[in-house]
């Protein structure tokens, strides 16, 4: 008999607003303990330095991580101009300076070159496997690196205000993969001067926002029930992927990895429209029971939820 994980079966989503100094690895073991959650994990990874947006998932929530990780983003970005550092942001060393400081005219002139499809060469200081190291390890150990470019999408990016003569508050939508850093770097390069991050909030990251989000700290004093009232359901991360009702006997065959006909699925929501290879969430009654695609004539389960 295998040993009974620790913790209690706990499902659904919490919306961590991040601290300052915390790594979001630390950010969920927290969670957890403050929880007694048997399983947990966090829906796109934040650097100590910012603060902000972090949606942990727990227990079946985990399987539906990639939905959260994938969606759109929103970034509260302070850009320090005249000063460039090791890391891109202010954990670094100085590497370089210039006396250069763009106007707020001469920042919204460049800035639509930063939005759609763009190329970016990530920072040094990152997560990115170089090798099957990662990337952050071989820079600490004074090894060059050569990081390859990759394509990210930026939908939006505004100039808010300048809060000093040198430093550009800037709000940044994009999809997954964008590096912040990268953006203010590259933004103040085209600028003619240097630049690094001085500050970072992430404010969304797909549907969960800052409104519904909670602190670690105000957790702490409160007993456990009054704790669990902060778990959302699995739902809220599926809002915009269809649901598609099972009957009980479809649903009991999914659970066990079993498909169910798709023509009969579909016609009992005639109103919702589904390609072929698009992924939705197979529902007994208000319970979701499985994520699927439609594949030929069958509605599959690709990750069964135990719920």
């Amino acid at each position: 008999m295998g040993r009974r994980k620790k913790g209690q079966r706990i499902h659904g989503w919490v919306i961590v607003d991040k601290p300052k100094g915390m790594t979001s690895s630390q950010v969920v073991g927290k969670l957890k303990w403050l929880l007694d959650a048997q399983k947990a994990g966090h829906g796109g990874t934040l650097d100590p330095l910012a603060t902000g947006i972090l949606p942990i998932g727990l227990g079946e929530a985990t399987k539906t991580m990639s939905f959260v990780m994938d969606g759109s983003k929103t970034y509260r970005c302070w850009v320090r101009f005249g000063t460039s550092t090791t890391t891109d942001d202010a954990e670094g060393e100085v590497v370089e300076t210039s006396a250069v400081r763009p106007t707020p005219k001469d920042i919204k002139a460049v800035l639509s070159e930063f939005e759609g499809d763009i190329t970016q060469i990530p920072p040094v200081f990152s997560a990115i496997k170089i090798d099957g190291q990662r990337a952050y390890k071989r820079a600490r150990a004074d090894e060059d690196i050569e990081m390859p470019s990759r394509v990210v999408k930026i939908d939006k990016v505004t100039l808010v205000e300048m809060a000093e003569p040198d430093l550009a508050v800037i709000d940044v939508d994009c999809g997954k993969g964008t590096y912040i850093r990268a953006l203010a770097r590259d933004l103040a390069v085209r600028l003619g001067t240097v630049g690094h991050v001085a500050d970072l909030r992430r404010t969304r990251v797909g549907p969960f926002t800052e409104n519904g989000a909670i602190l670690l700290d105000s957790l702490e004093p409160l007993g456990h029930s009054a704790r669990l009232e902060v778990v959302l359901s699995i739902m809220t991360a599926l809002d915009d992927i269809p649901a598609l009702a099972l009957s009980k006997v479809e649903a009991g065959n999914m659970r066990h990895g079993m498909s169910a006909p798709a023509v009969t699925v579909l016609n009992r929501t005639p109103d919702i429209s589904v390609d072929f290879g698009q992924t939705v969430i197979a529902m007994d009654g208000d319970i979701p029971v499985a994520l699927a695609r439609i594949e030929g004539s069958e509605l599959r389960p690709i990750r069964v939820l135990n719920l």
